[in-house]
């Protein structure tokens, strides 16, 4: 990084300076500054800072690295070489008075919402920012509705909110997709755009989407029996009652990330022949082939579960869209279960992106899972 030797070396050169030389550097950067296959974080607020450290969440990277202190100042730097087509999520730990506080990169704008705050985001020059993620100029937009019902299986209110294409005509039945963690994907993976988008492209047959989520989350998605039994015998049921849902096995999806992913294929290995679609993001699916896993008790369920899946495979007769970061931990077990899927016949299509464990690299798949599964009659033409 040219940039920031120059600034080190007229630092060493005229001390008295200092501060002037690194307004100038923050003015004239943007950050952080990325060149070729490597970027360069870099901190300075004129206060008086013991140390920084960089806190990320790339699997096999070390999670927390020590920024490097510019002699004589304040100002800290850290060179990482990244892959070229990397999305990063960061934050910065900042020691002062010997006191440590996490924080977003202040010199960064770029961030990621999810339901835990949000981060900085470093994208490397290979991540393109997909046009289809935001709503385009002249979309005609799909409508959302919400209901509830009381459900037996938990007990208590359960609410859907539903995604109807701008063209949903109740006499006329069309493909449904039940989506896990439906509040969470509207909110930090942008799905209502997407689908406007891609519907009104061609690219994806319309289709309704019923979002839903779970009270107690990890354990109700964590492969508890409770799950499948509701969306099959409570949610399908109500879309059907409600909404014109087709009656075809191939019409039928059910998708989430994450431990959403779960429960989604519990769901279809429990209630095989129900839903002919599945997509998978990210999915916790922990297994073991001696001894115990390393994770508690809440992962007991799910490690039981794909034991389990992995000895009968065969069991889900679907199209399945799978997708997982190579910046989690959770690649290797997606990896795995991909040959065993295709030995098995299903029609599988597993995709990796230099992203990790979070809602963006979860939107970004979204063209490529929902086109794969619910192809519009154009998209051959971009396929």
């Amino acid at each position: 990084m040219k940039d920031m030797l120059s600034l080190i070396a007229a630092i060493e050169a005229s001390p008295d300076t200092a501060r002037d030389q690194l307004k100038n550097f923050v003015r004239s950067n943007s950050f952080p500054i990325v060149e070729n296959d490597t970027a360069l974080f870099f901190f300075w607020d004129n206060k008086p800072t013991e140390s920084v450290q960089l806190l990320n969440w790339v699997f096999g990277l070390e999670s927390r690295q020590h920024l490097q202190r510019i002699e004589g100042t304040d100002a800290f730097y850290l060179a990482l070489e990244l892959p070229h087509s990397g999305r990063v999520e960061y934050k910065l730990m900042v020691e002062r008075g010997g006191r440590r506080a996490l924080i977003r990169d202040p010199l960064n704008p770029l961030r990621a919402f999810d339901p835990f705050g949000s981060n900085s985001v470093c994208p490397m020059p290979g991540y393109t920012h997909p046009q289809w993620a935001e709503l385009e100029p002249g979309v005609r937009e799909g409508r959302m509705e919400t209901f509830s019902f009381h459900s037996e299986i938990y007990g208590g209110t359960r609410k859907v909110q539903v995604y109807l294409p701008t063209e949903y005509k109740a006499h006329k039945t069309y493909p449904l997709l039940i989506c896990h963690d439906g509040s969470d994907y509207l909110r930090y993976a942008g799905f209502k755009p997407v689908l406007d988008n891609l519907i009104q492209r061609h690219e994806v047959k319309p289709l309704i989407v019923a979002f839903i989520d779970g009270h107690s989350r990890n354990e109700e998605y964590g492969a508890d029996p409770r799950q499948p039994k509701h969306v099959v015998e409570e949610v399908l049921p109500a879309m059907k009652t409600r909404y014109g849902v087709s009656s075809k096995v191939e019409e039928l999806g059910v998708m989430g990330a994450s431990f959403g992913g779960v429960a989604s294929l519990f769901t279809a290995w429990t209630y095989p022949g129900v839903f002919g679609r599945v997509l998978l993001q990210s999915g916790s699916f922990l297994f073991t082939d001696v001894g115990h896993h390393d994770r508690g008790a809440l992962w007991d369920p799910v490690a039981a579960f794909v034991n389990q899946y992995r000895k009968d495979p065969a069991r889900i007769d679907a199209k399945v869209y799978m997708s997982c970061g190579t910046f989690e931990g959770l690649i290797y077990y997606n990896r795995s279960l991909v040959p065993l899927m295709r030995k098995s016949g299903l029609e599988l299509r597993f995709v990796e992106a230099q992203d990790g464990h979070n809602w963006i690299a979860w939107r970004d798949r979204l063209r490529e899972g929902l086109t794969y599964l619910f192809p519009g009659h154009l998209w051959m033409y971009y396929d």
